[in-house]
């Protein structure tokens, strides 16, 4: 059986991304603006790329694993290649406006 192209993958891997929260901050990871790029590869294979608050985050270890495994866990998913990056560094600019608002920035 060959693998089928996944109708909107890439929005299917965000909603997977808005599930995952910092846990030291109540807001997900995508909201938060972690994440600097996805890519959706043939055959449903996902790239993404990341970066925690800070090189030191307690949750260095944990944050990109979880990512990594929700991604994997829809559907016909191939792969998932995550790239932690801390270049550029995390600034809270990069939240959205739904992120500041929960976390009182507006």
């Amino acid at each position: 059986m060959h693998p089928i192209e996944i109708p909107d993958l890439k929005e299917k891997v965000i909603e997977a991304l808005k599930s995952v929260y910092d846990p030291e901050i109540p807001v997900d990871v995508y909201e938060l603006g972690l994440i600097y790029d996805i890519k959706i590869f043939p055959i449903n294979n996902v790239f993404v790329q990341m970066t925690l608050t800070s090189p030191n985050c307690p949750s260095a270890a944990e944050l990109p694993a979880e990512v990594e495994t929700k991604i994997k866990l829809i559907y016909g998913v191939n792969d998932v290649e995550l790239e932690l990056t801390f270049d550029p560094p995390y600034h809270q600019d990069m939240m959205s406006e739904a992120a500041k608002l929960e976390l009182g920035f507006l």
